[in-house]
């Protein structure tokens, strides 16, 4: 696991999009596992410069989103087919039927997590998984439990991870119960993993993660057994690793 910590956002933004657009240099036909949430934000502005530059395209690149919320179509402003529309995908050369994301207002939750499952097999496996993480260790929406499951799955959200998404929301009541996600076993299949973390509330959950006993009661710390991590954190983020 490569660990690198950064002392400030942009340094650590130039370092997340570099990997990202070195990786599609060399590969054009890549295909990226991409998150959502405040973490990536940077590194996609980063990524829509570069590209705006001439120096990487994403034209023959495809792109696999880890989640969506259940029961939200994709026009509402807080889904993750908006947000990545505003933030990466409206702003490169990617071809939209490239992007996928879960359909979260699908009829059949179940039915929906299937066909996503099918078009995941149908790409192999995934060249480069960029994470966030959450307070309680959730990697994708795999919450903590007792067992995970290893594809794209309904999960039912934790009170802490609604409160931490409400500031997305006019209104915390108005945060969905559940999400659709791609399972810890899919993400575990990709070849690289990038994981990026910010800010000193998420210092300790940091150190469980990457130092701490490998248990599903902390989905990230199955990172650990994956062979090509690599961790990207602020100084803040990273205060306790020993």
């Amino acid at each position: 696991m490569n660990i690198l910590t950064f002392r400030s956002q942009e340094e650590l933004n130039k370092a997340g999009a570099g990997i990202i657009t070195g990786l599609l240099q060399t590969n054009p036909k890549a295909c990226l596992g991409l998150a959502t949430g405040g973490t990536p934000v940077g590194i996609y502005r980063e990524l829509v410069e570069t590209c705006r530059q001439g120096l990487v395209s994403f034209s023959k690149a495809s792109a696999f989103n880890l989640d969506e919320y259940v029961g939200l179509d994709r026009s509402h402003p807080a889904s993750y087919y908006t947000f990545m529309q505003e933030h990466l995908f409206s702003h490169v050369d990617i071809a939209p039927e490239r992007c996928h994301i879960p359909d979260g207002s699908a009829p059949d939750p179940e039915a929906e997590c299937a066909r996503y499952d099918s078009l995941l097999e149908e790409i192999g496996q995934i060249d480069l998984q960029l994470l966030g993480l959450g307070h309680n260790g959730h990697i994708g929406f795999n919450e903590p439990d007792e067992e995970l499951e290893r594809g794209t799955h309904v999960v039912e959200l934790q009170e802490q991870t609604r409160q931490a998404n409400a500031r997305f929301f006019d209104r915390p009541d108005q945060v969905p119960t559940h999400a659709i996600t791609m399972g810890v076993g899919t993400i575990l299949k990709a070849k690289t993993i990038l994981l990026i973390v910010r800010g000193r509330d998420k210092a300790e959950i940091v150190k469980r993660a990457l130092q701490g006993p490998i248990t599903t009661e902390c989905p990230a710390s199955l990172l650990q057994t994956h062979p090509h991590v690599v961790v990207l954190l602020d100084s803040e983020a990273g205060s306790l690793l020993s």
